[in-house]
């Protein structure tokens, strides 16, 4: 068995410790709304958080960083942090992203041995990057040689991963229909990675509203489960 395919596993895995149990991305704001309240009205959120925002930042953030890698061209994917990290309008989802890129920029450096995850973490000693959990698993992918397709796929399904298990705690569901939605998002997953391979930078950002507002509303929330 490929060892490469064992460590991109562990990277996918809900048991990776970056923090993203702790983060709902505005789900949490839909659920105590009643948008989300059962199977049926999470798969919608699912898919259009996938469609309408994670393919348009994460996901673009990975071939983007995975190309400036093949390319040599480092000075970018610093530039990109930045680009991701200010145009994130919900000051909650920011320091998510935030905290998870820092988490997983040490947890990388601990476990490999990777010049350019060295860089990234004194440009965040030195405060010219932000820190940002696309960036990191691309940089950690890129060096196991994993294709950049499998890349975009492996990085989308763990993003949402999260977010099944995360919803399943929240709404709340019970773990087969967790993993039925798992299931049920595989079409969509295959079609936002073949959709992120199409996509111009000046794509990035591009995200809907309504997703953005139930970010920013979330910090106002009497009750929280999660941090964002």
């Amino acid at each position: 068995m490929d060892s490469r395919l064992l460590t991109l596993l562990q990277l996918c895995d809900s048991n990776f410790p970056s923090g993203a149990f702790s983060h709902s991305f505005g789900l949490e704001t839909y659920i105590q709304d009643g948008r989300v309240h059962n199977k049926a009205t999470f798969a919608r959120w699912l898919q259009t958080y996938l469609q309408k925002q994670l393919v348009c930042t994460d996901g673009l953030v990975c071939r983007l960083c995975y190309e400036a890698l093949e390319q040599n061209r480092i000075e970018d994917i610093w530039q990109l942090d930045q680009l991701v990290t200010v145009q994130n309008s919900a000051r909650e989802s920011r320091e998510a992203s935030r905290r998870m890129g820092e988490r997983m920029i040490r947890l990388g450096m601990d476990l490999f041995s990777i010049a350019s995850l060295n860089e990234y973490e004194e440009k965040l000693r030195a405060k010219y990057c932000f820190g940002h959990p696309a960036i990191v698993f691309t940089i950690i992918a890129y060096h196991l040689t994993i294709t950049k397709q499998d890349v975009l796929l492996s990085f989308l399904y763990s993003s949402m991963a999260t977010l099944v298990q995360n919803g399943v705690r929240g709404i709340p569901l019970g773990q087969t229909d967790g993993q039925r939605l798992l299931l049920e998002l595989q079409p969509f997953l295959l079609q936002a990675a073949k959709r992120i391979q199409t996509m111009d930078s000046a794509d990035l950002g591009v995200v809907s509203p309504g997703l953005e507002i139930s970010q920013m509303q979330h910090e106002r929330l009497n009750v929280r489960l999660f941090m964002s």
